[in-house]
């Protein structure tokens, strides 16, 4: 991933976020309109929710990469250890698991989006929706299909 800082910049946003943010499991959280401010001054946010997840509703944010959890390991050679990276998810759990492998491989620009986007969206920040691809579900991250439409030849 292409760095998008440069180091003054880094430095300056980092201590404003680590003011902003708090320290919670070992790692730097985030609330949605700060993590929101980062990523509008350049901090790359990785979406963490496996595929089927990530359809229906989407972070609309200027630099936004979406690697499943179960793929990060593959990915670490992308990172660079200059840029600001702000993990997500659908509720904060598997971004935390995201740092945690980045944080053993010496990376400490890495946050966590506290909620993931269920409360980046409670929070009105900026989505993509894919109606088509609408979940369904008991929790908040609503994890099956949706079926939108009947089957027309069932409904004769």
């Amino acid at each position: 991933m292409v760095g998008y800082f440069n180091n003054s910049n880094t430095i300056m946003l980092i201590n404003l976020v680590k003011e902003k943010s708090f320290y919670s499991r070992g790692m730097y959280n985030l609330i949605p309109s700060d993590a929101l401010m980062l990523c509008n001054l350049g901090a790359i946010l990785i979406d963490v929710r496996e595929d089927y997840l990530n359809t229906h509703k989407r972070f609309d944010v200027p630099f936004c990469f979406q690697i499943p959890i179960s793929d990060i390991n593959n990915y670490l050679n992308d990172f660079n250890h200059t840029d600001v990276y702000i993990f997500a998810d659908s509720v904060g759990l598997r971004s935390a698991e995201a740092i945690k492998i980045l944080d053993k491989e010496g990376f400490n620009n890495v946050f966590n989006l506290a909620g993931g986007i269920v409360e980046w969206e409670k929070s009105c920040m900026p989505v993509i929706t894919n109606p088509d691809e609408m979940l369904s579900g008991s929790c908040a991250c609503q994890l099956k299909y949706r079926n939108l439409t009947k089957n027309k030849d069932n409904d004769k």
